[in-house]
Parts: structure tokens; sequence; C-alpha cells
């Protein structure tokens, strides 16, 4: 028989599966917004000039990878210094480094990325 208990029921296990999901899609968000800003530099514009690159001997090359060099990064209040890594080659592309441009007395960070070619 369909009564408002049954019905108050099945509401209840829509209503608790409804917010399952809204739990799982706000913890996804919240991962992803934890991780995004280790990742994301894009549109970094400041005052500061970073400090001349760290000159390092950089290490042998290694088959199947390529050397990202070392680099300043801006941490809201100063630079601070990454070290180089190595990173999985990707065939038909060369890997354009970190770096920072200076555009009408302000500095923009630029971030690694790879290029075709």
């Amino acid at each position: 028989m369909n009564t408002p208990k049954d019905r108050l029921g099945t509401s209840r296990k829509v209503s608790s599966k409804r917010g399952r999901l809204v739990v799982s899609a706000l913890a996804a968000t919240m991962l992803v917004g934890s991780v995004a800003p280790a990742f994301s530099a894009v549109g970094i514009d400041i005052n500061i000039a970073p400090p001349a690159p760290r000159v390092i001997e950089v290490p042998p090359p290694r088959p199947g990878f390529v050397w990202a060099p070392g680099y300043y990064r801006w941490d809201g209040h100063r630079h601070v210094w990454v070290d180089g890594h190595f990173i999985h080659e990707r065939r038909g592309s060369h890997w354009v480094p970190e770096h920072w441009d200076e555009r009408h007395g302000r500095y923009h960070f630029e971030p690694g990325h790879w290029e075709r070619g």
C-alpha cells in the first residue's frame, strides 16, 4: 500500500541519496580547489622583479625525460626559488619553462607548458 508513511520513507531515501551526491560533489570541489593553487599561477602580475635565476649545473640527460629548469615563484609576499626537475618528454613537443615577463613596469608570470614543434 502507498501510505503517507511509505511515501515519507521513499522521500527520505531520495533525500539521503541526493544529500550524499551533494556532499560528494562538494568534497570533490574542495579537493580540486585545494590542488589547483599549486598549479595555477596564471595571471600573476606584481611590481617586484624576480631575482636573477640561480646558476645550477644541469644533471646529465635522462632518456625519455626533459629538464625543466628552476625558477622563482611568487608566494604572495616574496619570490621563492623552485628547483629544476626532470619531466616526461612528449614526443613532437618541447617544454617552455616558467618565466617572468616585464610588461609596462610590472612583472607577469608565465607558467611552464608544452608547445608543439
